[in-house]
């Protein structure tokens, strides 16, 4: 639900700002999901009218206009909107007038002096609309601060509701909410019923029995179709997510926002008899209002008239009898339907509406006749017409009948662990629209009628803590030995590290934290290891500097029994000697040593050997599984080999190894194959950022590729990092996807083409801006690496 601040406070004032108003609206339930704000800062900003408009005569698409802005004098304003024209009245910025970092100057345009600045809606900061000028009504009082003619500033507030808060669908049902959080009232709504001054009828009849419990309509003769939507109404709807159409449409969508009872107009003269309520026919087809021919069943619920189907009841009306311009007489309709009624008719199909997501899930039973009432003093006050006696048809043994509830001061302490005063109970009830009357050991309660999730004493204990607040129920664990400890989110659980690797075809081994001191010569690990006192054997005289030795043992192991493929990773720590003699330190690790196939046997795919990208993959799937950003780098480690292996960074820091294992140390371990393995330290792996709410871009990217020539010794690490320090934050994304050597290219060179992805999150690029780009980083690439563009 969407909806305006400034029409929310016009049903209940409070004095809290638009930060403690959210919050409120949050802490009770109404969570809020979006707070635009608009028109911000609009002082010197006017109503005006251009009085002449001609073509500037250095520019096509430029015009010199002058412009009235109720100063006595004509301004002179270059202007380069498309629907800039004589007589048109718009938001005018006088000189002096600022928009966040950008402040109005008299300045020169191709040689014409310009004193202002002509406003769309985008530039006034009220919606995003700049294809041209606002245009403004012709009456609207030139000179005027365009903040009060448009009643900002505003904001635009988005809420997330949960299916049993149908009620908080309209504004009227929110400002119930905000009323009895705050501690104020909710404004007397005028709903006077307006007098009929025709006769005028339509007779309504219902066929639908408890799916249509009740129907109200009203004829009105003589309305100006053509007249304009008020901007009063037009900003309401616009800053609640709906465009204005027609003045009868706005209407219909007004009412239905500001009290939650959807309406429809038809036009009186299209429609040929009684007006009623009925199941559909099998087969039955309805042109719809959006020019989708609906073929229809028994499940569906249609609005008719004489013996055709005109709308579909609940969801959308029929194209055939709609207002439109030439519409003199209409038929406004308002009726109950219930929610089983109306769920999953619109998805069946493929249609999602307003009023379907409103009935679906229930319509307070009591508005129809009020909804007709307040439309039809909105059609006559601004089309004008003659109204009829409002008709309605009811059929009161199926409508929801108002229960009471009992409410015990015991039971409340009871479910809260906590008691509430009485005067503040009877406080919050009554200021959420219930009945309350004083009985025995609490209250007797009778929720309004557009409460539908209002049932059990429950129910309203829950309304109690909603909006007492629930931090001001002491929170207390139940009394036990043993405290639960919430693991950190700002870490990945090891359990979720093992549960990846298994994913990923591994299994899991446990090996001894004690190793033979020669047993680590072979890697280059034996410096530093922390020996112990009292070994169980020789064999097992010291802690183990790193778990790949004892990893590759296991796979060695497998292999010596005819294991033609082996993946297995463990997690344990490893040890080495503290600074300056003091205790060792311990340091978390994960490792994963791979041997043999890459698949398993298998007819799909030919058999082949594991490879270091088989490994990295699977590293990555952990990264990716923390966020983890890593870097790789030539290896450091004397048991890495050479060229199929490399240092593992995050950060800039080191934290591991991946690769196979050196050619001389793997026959001095006497293996039969090449071995693939990877360590790091767990935790720089396993830490993660906490997820922040990021602004997805509205616009296109742009790709552009770039294939280049670089020395062969120029690692791709160190080519990424030259690319976006140069392409800066439009840089989204940067996808290598060719690495040649060859025919054309030089010896000891190599060409890599790679894609650049360009985004803005506040506009489309332009071929400037991408150019801009692209040069800047073939710059980089040229004084970095000495890297050519291939022609």
């Amino acid at each position: 639900m969407k909806f305006s601040e400034n029409w929310l406070r016009s049903h209940v004032p409070t004095g809290a700002s638009r930060e403690e108003l959210a919050a409120t609206l949050t802490a009770i339930g109404l969570e809020v999901e979006d707070v635009v704000p608009l028109g911000e800062s609009l002082d010197k900003v006017v109503v005006a009218r251009i009085v002449s408009a001609e073509r500037h005569p250095q520019a096509d698409r430029l015009q010199v206009c002058k412009v009235d802005a109720g100063n006595g004098e004509l301004l002179q304003i270059v202007c380069g909107a498309p629907n800039a024209r004589a007589g048109l009245v718009a938001p005018l910025a006088l000189v002096g007038a600022r928009f966040g970092d950008f402040s109005i100057k008299a300045a020169k345009l191709r040689g014409v002096e310009s004193n202002g600045m002509l406003c769309s809606a985008k530039e006034l900061g009220i919606d995003a609309d700049a294809s041209g000028l606002l245009e403004l009504p012709d009456d609207a009082p030139v000179g005027t601060a365009i903040a009060d003619y448009l009643g900002l500033p505003d904001a635009s507030i988005e809420i997330k509701l949960t299916p049993n808060r149908a009620d908080c669908f309209s504004v009227r049902g929110i400002a119930y909410d905000v009323a009895a959080a705050t501690g104020s009232a909710v404004v007397a709504f005028d709903a006077t019923p307006m007098p009929a001054l025709t006769g005028r009828v339509l007779p309504i009849e219902l066929n639908a029995g408890a799916d249509a419990p009740r129907f109200c309509g009203r004829v009105i003769e003589g309305v100006d179709a053509a007249a304009k939507t008020p901007v009063w109404m037009a900003e309401r709807l616009r800053r609640s997510g709906v465009r204005p159409v027609s003045l009868l449409v706005d209407v219909t969508q007004y009412v239905m926002l500001e009290l939650g009872q959807p309406m429809h107009a038809y036009d009186r003269d299209l429609l040929e008899g009684p007006v009623g309520v009925r199941k559909a026919r099998d087969g039955e087809t309805l042109k719809l209002l959006n020019g989708d021919d609906a073929r229809l069943d028994p499940e569906f619920l249609v609005i008719a008239d004489a013996d055709r189907a005109v709308g579909l009841a609940g969801i959308m009306g029929g194209d055939d009898t709609k207002v439109g311009a030439a519409t003199r007489n209409v038929f406004l309709e308002a009726a109950h339907f219930a929610p089983s009624a109306i769920i999953g008719r619109g998805r069946k199909l493929g249609l999602h509406t307003d009023a379907s997501h409103r009935f679906e899930r229930g319509v307070d039973p009591e508005l129809p006749r009020q909804a007709i009432e307040v439309a039809t003093r909105l059609v006559v006050e601004l089309a004008g017409g003659a109204p009829g006696p409002v008709i309605e048809a009811v059929l009161p043994q199926h409508l929801p009948q108002p229960r009471p509830i009992v409410l015990r001061r015991s039971r409340i302490a009871r479910v809260l662990g906590v008691g509430i005063a009485d005067a503040e109970v009877e406080r919050i009830l009554r200021a959420l629209g219930m009945a309350v009357e004083a009985a025995g050991e609490g209250w007797k309660v009778v929720a309004p009628s557009r409460r539908f999730d209002i049932a059990i004493e429950e129910d309203l204990v829950e309304e109690l803590a909603r909006i007492h607040g629930y931090e001001r129920i002491p929170t207390t664990l139940p009394g036990a030995a043993v405290r639960i400890a919430a693991p950190s989110e700002a870490r990945l659980d090891e359990a979720d590290l093992r549960r990846q690797l298994v994913a990923r075809d591994m299994l899991e081994t446990v090996n001894f934290a004690f190793v033979d001191a020669q047993w680590l010569k072979p890697w280059g690990l034996d410096a530093g290891t922390v020996p112990l006192a009292n070994p169980l054997s020789a064999e097992l005289a010291v802690m183990r500097p790193s778990l790949l030795p004892g990893l590759v043992a296991a796979v060695q192991r497998n292999l010596a029994r005819q294991a033609g493929r082996v993946r297995l990773f463990e997690i344990g720590n490893t040890f080495a000697t503290g600074a300056d003699g003091g205790a060792p330190a311990e340091t978390l690790r994960i490792a994963a040593a791979v041997c043999g196939d890459a698949q398993a046997e298998q007819w799909g795919e030919k058999a082949r050997q594991v490879d270091f990208h088989d490994l990295k993959g699977d590293l990555e799937s952990l990264a990716a599984a923390s966020g983890a950003a890593l870097e790789f780098r030539p290896p450091t480690a004397a048991f890495a080999h050479p060229g199929r292996s490399a240092d593992i960074c995050r950060d800039g820091a080191r934290i591991g190894w991946i690769g196979q294992l050196h050619p001389r140390l793997q026959r001095a371990l006497d293996l039969d194959g090449d071995v693939y393995a990877f360590e790091l330290e767990l935790a720089p792996l396993a830490a993660r950022a906490l997820p922040r709410a990021a602004e997805q871009s509205r616009f296109p990217s742009v790709r552009r590729d770039l294939a280049f020539t670089v020395a062969e010794t120029v690692s791709w690490a160190a080519i990424s990092r030259t690319i976006r320090a140069a392409a800066g934050p439009l840089l989204r994304d940067l996808l290598p996807f060719d690495r040649y050597v060859g025919p054309g290219v030089e010896t000891g060179q190599k060409s890599l083409a790679t894609g650049l992805i360009l985004q803005d999150n506040s506009r489309t690029l332009t071929d400037h801006d991408v150019d801009a780009v692209v040069a800047a980083v073939v710059a980089a690439l040229g004084n970095d690496h000495g890297a050519r563009i291939r022609g």
